[in-house]
């Protein structure tokens, strides 16, 4: 039987109503609006009514601060309501966190769907409702939900077909092969789509399967492998003119660099990678970085330090990683950015280190324009800012993290795509890492969230431009936060013991299994019907790429892998076996019997075609004018020209 409860926050503790109230009369103009109330709505089955009476008083709902309706909502006169839910596949984490207060009460985990109901009172016709959906309702992850009685809170779910091969790939025509390509959203371009053919064409003599273009696509993705900075550049002309005099001459100083770093005669093609850490490259040549810590694991940026620890000098590495979730945020802010700071944390976390410190930074548009002036297929850029602001917020909270420093910079460069950038550091004692190759019979543990759609295609829409339609298509991949769950890893990750068994780790980032355990070793098996799911009804490929939040992927040997899981569970943390390292030189998935998934390792590390490109260097058409005590002045010039800038630093155009 299901039985369903409403809960809502007593009148001074409603903040979350009256917020909204205030919002909608002042940024919707409606100025009729009377009052909102958030209710929310609980359809749970399968519980004793011993056990609900204390679910409802002690998980659902605190006494001193709600009310509890049972059944059904009471609504005073002239009030209209609607629902909200997720949608399917979309991770909720207020229902799962309700789920698994309710397992460790009553021993299993019930059946349990959670809403939340809009009531609106007020002279509101049908358009002023309508703007309330629309400004709530976010298609991207969720929809309008039914309000009448549930006949099952079991989603239905479609047995997912056999991963299918693209028939004839091998003798497709360009126009063919292109066609192909834009059908299936690939971010891969066509001469690496051309790449792919030959290699199966020649190499394997066979058609791929689905699985394997959209894993091929995923690891050569830009968000992976950063293709458009490894662009080979060729010609390079500057105009002339003051600013591109320096410009030149700094260029003059990198190809002498190079020279120096690589030898006169060097065949290493220029790209925007090897101008960004050339400067990097030269002062390790030099020496000039002792403290540089260098491995095999590309999780964060590391250095060797010394901690005096209660008056013992320790070695320990400090680890620092920012992290980008621009076109995320852009499309779901809440989720984008609460991921954007949990992304950063999973990288040095993955390293064996414990965050401590964060700092956001982030771009957006004018928050002042009224909603009816958003651009059409965007979401209004006051909208992005605060639920952005609430999502890191909210994820920050939750696992512990404090952020020292926030800023928002608002400027019309940023409507075309929000920045959200979030930068950590963390630290670890060296003693606790533990860097080795893999070896053949290794084991690969699946450690923390399980395996839902929500993030499919992350790492290759991160790679594409954001259009009008990316609100309507782009919603899978969009990533859900599990603060908890990562919470649950670090506190695991700071046992010495545990810490020292892990002989490599990657997070489950951009590329999901294909990725953070294709890359772990060269040779691998993995076992997709092995790895934990959200729910049933996925197939191979979304097994495959999904970058659902809060899993490490960790290498250990055969003989520690029981004591790791022992160790894992004791955190109430699932850690499954799901793959072993081989010495094939392949990367192999195997789904419900069938092999959806082998390719050669040295194939996979191509990263694809290579892309090339000519430069021209612009003069820029206006010369930033410069203040009197030598600060730029940027797009806007100085209020004054004397010794003193008429703006105080870092304000309007003055940096």
């Amino acid at each position: 039987m299901i039985k369903r409860f409403f809960v809502e926050k007593k009148p001074g503790f409603n903040t979350e109503s009256v917020d909204l109230a205030q919002t909608f009369r002042r940024i919707l103009n409606l100025k009729k609006l009377e009052n909102i109330r958030i209710v929310y709505r609980y359809d749970i089955e399968d519980l004793s009514d011993d056990i609900m009476e204390q679910v409802v008083n002690i998980i659902f709902s605190e006494p001193n601060v709600d009310d509890v309706y049972t059944d059904i909502l009471p609504l005073a006169e002239g009030e209209k309501v609607f629902a909200i839910e997720y949608l399917p596949g979309q991770y909720d984490q207020h229902g799962d966190s309700a789920a698994q207060c309710i397992q460790i009460l009553a021993g299993h985990r019930p059946a349990l769907k959670v809403a939340k109901c809009v009531v609106l009172k007020g002279d509101l016709d049908s358009d002023a409702v309508e703007k309330i959906k629309q400004y709530m309702i976010n298609p991207v992850d969720s929809r309008e939900a039914d309000l009448g009685p549930r006949a099952s809170l079991t989603d239905a779910v479609k047995d997912p077909e056999p991963v299918g091969r693209i028939e004839g790939f091998i003798h497709f025509s360009d126009d063919e092969r292109n066609a192909l390509g834009a059908a299936m959203g690939f971010a891969m371009s066509p001469a690496d789509l051309a790449f792919v053919q030959d290699y199966f064409r020649d190499d394997e003599g066979r058609d791929p399967s689905v699985t394997e273009l959209r894993v091929i696509d995923t690891y050569w993705s830009d968000h992976c492998r950063h293709t458009t900075f490894a662009t080979h550049i060729g010609d390079i002309d500057f105009e002339r003119g003051p600013v591109n005099e320096a410009v030149e001459k700094a260029f003059s100083e990198y190809d002498e660099t190079r020279d120096l770093l690589y030898g006169p005669d060097t065949e290493r093609p220029i790209t925007l990678m090897d101008l960004a850490v050339i400067g990097t490259k030269d002062i390790k040549a030099r020496g000039l970085i002792p403290d540089l810590d260098e491995s095999e694991e590309i999780n964060a940026c590391s250095i060797n330090i010394t901690v005096d620890h209660d008056g013992r000098d320790e070695d320990w590495l400090l680890m620092y990683k920012n992290e980008t979730h621009n076109h995320p945020t852009e499309i779901e802010p809440f989720g984008g950015a609460a991921t954007c700071l949990g992304g950063a944390i999973r990288d040095p976390l993955s390293g064996r280190s414990y965050v401590y410190q964060a700092m956001r930074l982030t771009g957006a548009g004018d928050v002042t324009v009224p909603v009816e002036k958003t651009l059409k297929g965007k979401l209004p850029q006051r909208k992005i800012s605060q639920e952005a602001a609430a999502g890191y917020s909210s994820y920050g909270n939750q696992i512990g993290l404090a952020t020292g420093q926030v800023f928002e910079v608002h400027d019309p460069g940023f409507l075309a795509k929000r920045m959200e950038v979030g930068a950590i550091i963390a630290a670890v004692p060296k003693e606790n890492v533990r860097r080795e190759s893999p070896e053949p019979g290794d084991v690969i543990l699946l450690v923390g969230g399980r395996t839902g759609r929500d993030g499919c295609g992350g790492a290759t829409g991160s790679s594409k431009a954001h259009t009008e339609e990316s609100i309507h298509e782009s919603g899978a991949e969009v990533q859900k936060g599990n603060p908890v769950e990562e919470r649950k890893i670090q506190r695991l990750f700071r046992n010495p013991e545990l810490a020292r068994m892990i002989t490599r780790c990657n997070d489950f980032g951009a590329g999901g299994v294909s990725v953070a355990i294709g890359e772990l070793a060269d040779s691998l098996d993995i076992d997709l019907d092995k790895v934990p799911k959200k729910y049933e009804g996925l197939d191979g490929t979304e097994l495959a790429i999904s970058e659902s939040q809060e899993r490490m992927a960790v290498v250990v040997s055969a003989t520690d892998a029981d004591a790791f899981v022992r160790l894992g569970n004791a955190e109430n943390l699932e850690i499954t076996p799901v793959a072993i390292v081989t010495d094939t030189g392949r990367l192999r998935m195997n789904w419900r019997g069938d092999e959806i998934l082998n390719l050669s390792r040295d194939f996979l590390n191509t990263n694809g075609a290579s892309q090339f490109t000519d430069v021209l260097v612009k003069e820029p058409a206006e010369s930033p004018g410069i203040c009197g005590n030598g600060r730029y002045s940027g797009a806007h010039p100085c209020v004054d020209e004397g010794p003193q800038c008429g703006q105080s630093e870092g304000v309007g155009g003055n940096v």
